[in-house]
């Protein structure tokens, strides 16, 4: 009770000289939340210490339609009267999942989850944080991991099973960190997702701007041909992109030559920020699946700087007569790109 007070003391400041003047934030609270007893646990009668029953999402809602902040303290209360202790990770997943949240953000002692290397991991799926709670229960040398990710973790997992699209976990002792959680790209603590926030899809005319962002640094530089914004448009669908978190962040082509059942291979682009891990070869690999999915035979890339990068792959080097004849015809001999192909 002394907390829930603290807190709505602080929300109610509206000091001229402080960031709260003029915030005029009401704050409700009540009996939102109905709990039951955990009952007896290995022959122990945990008395007044309980679980959430219920949510009142409806009453919530009403209070947040009406512009209220609504807290939710680990109190519930029970339709006998009776008032239960519960887990402040019980009450935050169960008014997510009932309030059909989008997001849920724990503040921890730590800055997120680490592994067992002690390395902060950005964001994670549900299935990989329930592999690295198996890990971390069967490795007693788990150091590097705090012990509240044993608390949260378990949570975020199961709000995202339920529905809950993005569950964030942060440092409390970080000023402004669920602002740079939120806002910035790479965030300041671990996200967890029930689907990973990376995909490869066919692009749309909507793409052309992110495709274009990323190839002409690599055009600038001489790894790419130049494609002007009219020449991608035309040729979009042959393009496949890479998204994380709704942003683009890699791209490539196919361009197919039907009279040879080969395609050609080609735009491979990555965003610098995501480069060295793996990202490109999950492209290609995504591309040539597409490619021998629609009955190409043979993959085929011209390149003045990869060679090797294509030649670890699979790809062996072939003279410019191996091409298709139309593509023959397009080879700039003054460029004089090195023709590689590739058998599926």
């Amino acid at each position: 009770g002394a907390i829930r007070v603290e807190i709505e003391a602080l929300l109610s400041m509206g000091l001229v000289n402080s960031p709260m003047a003029g915030a005029d934030i009401r704050v409700a609270s009540g009996n939102f939340v109905t709990a039951k007893p955990m009952g007896v646990r290995d022959a122990v009668d945990l008395q007044h210490t309980g679980e959430v029953r219920r949510i009142d999402a409806t009453g919530i809602q009403k209070r947040l339609d009406d512009g209220e902040l609504v807290m939710l303290s680990p109190l519930g209360y029970s339709p006998t009267g009776e008032a239960f202790n519960l887990s402040l990770e019980d009450v935050a997943v169960s008014a997510a999942i009932a309030l059909d949240a989008d997001k849920l953000i724990f503040l921890m002692d730590s800055e997120g989850v680490h592994n067992l290397r002690g390395e902060l991991l950005r964001e994670m799926t549900a299935e990989k944080a329930k592999n690295l709670l198996r890990n971390l229960s069967e490795n007693e040398q788990a150091i590097n991991v705090s012990e509240d990710v044993n608390y949260y973790l378990p949570a975020a997992v199961r709000a995202c099973e339920h529905g809950v699209a993005r569950t964030h976990l942060i440092s409390r002792h970080i000023d402004g960190a669920i602002i740079q959680e939120l806002f910035t790209l790479d965030g300041i603590g671990t996200m967890v997702t029930e689907l990973s926030l990376e995909s490869m899809r066919q692009a749309n005319i909507e793409d052309v701007g992110g495709i274009l962002k990323l190839i002409e640094p690599l055009e600038a530089e001489g790894y790419l041909v130049r494609r002007g914004r009219e020449h991608i448009e035309v040729e979009i669908n042959h393009f496949y992109v890479m998204e994380h978190d709704n942003r683009i962040i890699g791209c490539a082509a196919l361009y197919p030559f039907n009279a040879t059942r080969a395609a050609e291979f080609a735009c491979l682009a990555i965003d610098p920020a995501y480069r060295g891990a793996g990202r490109g070869d999950k492209l290609f690999y995504y591309c040539a699946n597409q490619a021998k999915t629609q009955g190409f035979k043979n993959l085929f890339c011209l390149t003045t700087r990869t060679e090797h990068w294509f030649l670890e792959r699979g790809f062996t080097e072939q003279n410019v007569e191996t091409l298709p004849a139309e593509k023959q015809k397009l080879y700039n001999f003054q460029r004089k790109s090195k023709v590689f192909n590739k058998t599926l």
